[in-house]
């Protein structure tokens, strides 16, 4: 019922920026925390910043100061703008979003969606 579509990723120099966008579609009735995570070869998947329906944003110690999170709640979008990246951000970066959907007054529900993925290289 829900799809998070992600763009933006690509190929950085050191210092570049890049921003990243996310997109719920389909029967997208309420979104409460939106979140970008990422997760390098061989490591866990983390967060990296989160978002609240408040615009409350709080962000990983590893990305404060280079890293905003933003939303649109219009067009039921999240962004991440990403400024003086560095080598350790190469990654591939996730959306999450905490989403109630809606098909008709009495279909309903509520789950954690994930986008495809997308991938960020900072290298020279």
């Amino acid at each position: 019922q829900v799809q998070l579509v992600e763009s933006g990723g690509g190929l950085v120099q050191p210092g570049g920026s890049l921003t990243l966008s996310c997109t719920a579609t389909g029967s997208v009735a309420i979104i409460r925390d939106m979140a970008w995570y990422r997760q390098a070869p061989g490591t866990q998947r983390e967060l990296v910043a989160r978002i609240t329906d408040s615009d409350v944003p709080n962000y990983a110690d590893s990305v404060k100061g280079r890293f905003t999170i933003s939303r649109d709640n219009a067009d039921n979008t999240t962004y991440l703008q990403m400024d003086s990246l560095k080598p350790e951000d190469t990654a591939v970066y996730y959306c999450n979003a905490d989403v109630t959907w809606s098909l008709s007054w009495n279909s309903y529900g509520r789950d954690y969606y994930w986008g495809q993925g997308t991938q960020v290289t900072v290298s020279s």
